[in-house]
């Protein structure tokens, strides 16, 4: 018995020699097994980081009874993480049903992604291998794949766009009075009772009126007298020019102590022989006989004589004409203009400091695009919103105000009064960057989708998205021909780096955020052009001293970590 027991002792010692030594064995081959990484230096894409390892194994590596498990994690300061899931491996003797490696040797692809964190720039993708051999376990030393995560899509720049509403306010309306002297047949002469009629006194009193007004200004006075179409243009042409002389000389008479009448070309003169336009449109309001066979004349016939024949020859209806309508045209017009002139900028602004309720609503949303104190513009869109609560735009303009105040909650409110009045595309626009600056893209995107019409502003938005899904080929086409940082990211993430370059390059005024230049420096980087980057690289950091920190950290410039001016430039 005893004989037997020490038998079972050396076979059981003998299998686990065996377990062991098979699991050492691949320990300390681990160095044979080739890994290949894609991409070399891993990159932040739509908010993941993902990675593609490639292992190979040599022939009489893996033992046929072993399992493997391997499994990627980044590491980085103040924590880890592990991929989303583990490669299994087994050898060919293994009953399970994981990716098998035969003595002869094998290999294995395997893809997953991890949430990025900003912490994760400086990290290293590390693989943990734990191989397993019936009852036995053994953790291998762990293998480094690569350094760092570039996070140039992270840069992406998602400031709001709502649109301000503007005021309609107009500073200069035109204003005008008409009085009509009208003549007997055949005369030119101005009888005292036409002087006595009311558009007459009206017309003597407007002149008056807007003389002693400092918010008016004369323009000019035009007379334009005519005769009636029955007759012959022979009798007519002088007869009208004859009546524009008594009109013009009474016109002149009332103006004759106004200064602003002695201007040159003041008083306008025109004459009408045949006014057949003022025939026409009397007779279209009126109801007299053979009305619609009157006007058939006229579009038929051009020539005056021959309508002045056809329109006589119809007796009844030339009987009303001669006492209801050609009376009326026997006339000089007399017309005065002048420009009301409004408050101007400085007077709107200081009434809405001091006493807003004399102001009109567009002058109080003037006075709220005049200030560029934000404080006090949101004052003055929220008195005229308090004023005027029927009016979208003062609760659209709140919103606006709010968001470069950075109260994206606020805004939100303000926009959503907004839409309790008024839903139209642009408070959908408003909200639409209110949801993105909050972080929010999928309600963003619905409210940009949602509108009617896109504007330039939801495009941007849109783009923006894009970006952040990392859809570059959208966000390019989202952000058009416009040249914008967005626009040059979109281009560099999905591979254009020379049109990138060009958007830049064109790029008038650059943000003094520093984010053009540090864009700038990064494609000089990527094009191994030493001196682009460098000059844009110090330009960044002259509008934001931070790029300092994150350039010393961006593996964009990994080629450069150990160039001396490289070094000096961001200490």
């Amino acid at each position: 018995m005893k004989k037997f027991r020490s038998y079972f002792i050396l076979i059981l010692a003998a299998a686990l020699l065996s377990s062991c030594s098979g699991l050492n064995k691949m320990k300390k081959n681990s160095n044979l097994v080739k890994y290949e990484v894609t991409p070399k230096v891993l990159e932040t894409h739509a908010g993941i980081i993902t990675v593609t390892i490639k292992g190979t194994f040599p022939a009489k590596y893996f033992d046929k009874k072993t399992t493997v498990t391997a499994t990627p994690v980044l590491t980085y300061a103040g924590g880890e993480k592990a991929f989303d899931k583990a490669q299994v491996l087994q050898g060919e003797s293994v009953t399970a049903n994981n990716k098998v490696i035969t003595s002869t040797g094998g290999d294995f692809t395997y893809t997953s992604t991890i949430p990025y964190q900003d912490a994760m720039k400086m990290s290293e993708l590390v693989l943990r291998i734990k191989a397993v051999r019936g009852k036995k376990s053994l953790d291998f030393a762990q293998v480094k794949l690569a350094d760092g995560v570039i996070a140039t899509s992270t840069l992406v720049e998602k400031e709001g766009k709502p649109i301000s509403l503007k005021d309609k306010f107009v500073r200069v309306n035109p204003e005008s009075k008409l009085a009509d002297i009208h003549y007997e047949i055949n005369k030119s002469d101005v009888s005292s009772k036409e002087l006595k009629a009311e558009d007459i006194a009206l017309l003597k009193d407007y002149i008056k009126t807007i003389t002693a007004d400092p918010n008016r200004q004369l323009k000019g006075a035009v007379v334009s007298s005519y005769a009636s179409p029955d007759g012959s243009m022979k009798i007519n042409e002088p007869l009208s020019q004859k009546r524009g002389v008594t009109a013009d000389k009474f016109i002149k008479k009332e103006f004759a102590k106004v200064e602003a009448a002695k201007a040159v070309n003041f008083f306008e003169e025109k004459t009408t022989p045949e006014d057949w336009d003022g025939f026409k449109t009397e007779v279209e309001k009126s109801s007299i006989q053979d009305k619609d066979l009157i006007l058939r004349v006229l579009s038929m016939y051009s020539d005056p004589d021959v309508r002045e024949k056809e329109i006589k020859n119809m007796s009844a209806a030339f009987e009303a004409l001669k006492t209801d309508i050609l009376p009326r045209l026997r006339r000089s017009k007399m017309l005065v203009n002048a420009d009301v002139v409004g408050r101007s900028d400085e007077q709107i602004v200081a009434q809405m400091k001091s006493d807003p309720k004399t102001l009109t609503v567009e002058e109080m949303m003037r006075a709220g695009a005049l200030t560029t104190d934000l404080n006090e513009q949101l004052k003055f869109y929220q008195v005229t919103a308090e004023n005027f609560p029927k009016d979208f735009r003062a609760a659209n303009n709140i919103g606006v105000t709010y968001m470069a105040l950075g109260k994206t909650d606020e805004a939100i409110a303000a926009f959503e009064k907004a839409k309790a009045i008024e839903n139209n595309d642009v408070i959908k626009n408003n909200l639409g960057f209110g949801s993105l600056v909050k972080g929010d893209l999928v309600k963003a995107e619905e409210y940009f989708n949602s509108m009617t019409a896109a504007t330039s502003e939801s495009k941007w938005g849109l783009g923006v998205i894009a970006i952040t899904k990392g859809e570059y080929d959208k966000a390019v086409n989202y952000f058009g021909t416009e040249p914008c940082f967005n626009l040059a990211l979109a281009q560099y993430l999905k591979g254009d780096v020379a049109k990138a370059k060009a958007t830049l390059d064109s790029m008038k005024d650059l943000c003094k955020c520093g984010k053009p230049s540090y864009l700038k420096a990064v494609i000089g980087a990527r094009l191994d052009d030493k001196n682009y980057m460098l000059n844009n690289l110090k330009e960044a950091i002259a509008f934001k001293p931070e790029w300092k920190a994150y350039a010393k950290t961006d593996l964009e410039f990994a080629k450069f970590f150990n160039d001396d001016t490289f070094k000096s430039t961001v200490q």
